[in-house]
């Protein structure tokens, strides 16, 4: 796991966290994604005092700094493609003429596209 290498060993003397690290990770990553205040993340992240406490301490560490160029590093490794490379490059996408008030296709012989079913 390319993650787990980069997160810093907790060697802190104390008592053992209430809480795993997947879980107050997990309640940094609920909070920056829904942008709420950091009272309003659920308690299965953990307490959110706890949560914010992480987050302030791996800032100042540089800790997030050292996670996103290591997640980046591998794809900017020469001989391979970056991640804008692969994605869809055909960013426009041509509505069908149905969509877009077209006729369709005849159903049949000799009938009209836009004739009721039971005419023709």
């Amino acid at each position: 796991m390319v993650l787990k290498s980069l997160l810093p060993a907790g060697n802190r003397p104390g008592r053992p966290s209430q809480w795993s690290k997947r879980q107050l990770i997990d309640g940094i990553r609920w909070r920056v994604r829904v942008g709420a205040p950091w009272r309003d993340v659920p308690a299965c992240y953990g307490s959110w005092q706890a949560i914010y406490a992480l987050f302030r301490r791996w800032q100042r560490a540089g800790v997030w700094q050292q996670i996103v160029t290591g997640v980046q590093a591998p794809s900017r490794r020469p001989g391979r493609t970056g991640r804008a490379t692969r994605s869809n490059r055909r960013t426009a996408t041509r509505p069908t003429r149905r969509s877009v008030g077209g006729r369709r296709a005849c159903r049949g012989p000799g009938r009209s596209p836009r004739a009721p079913a039971g005419a023709g």
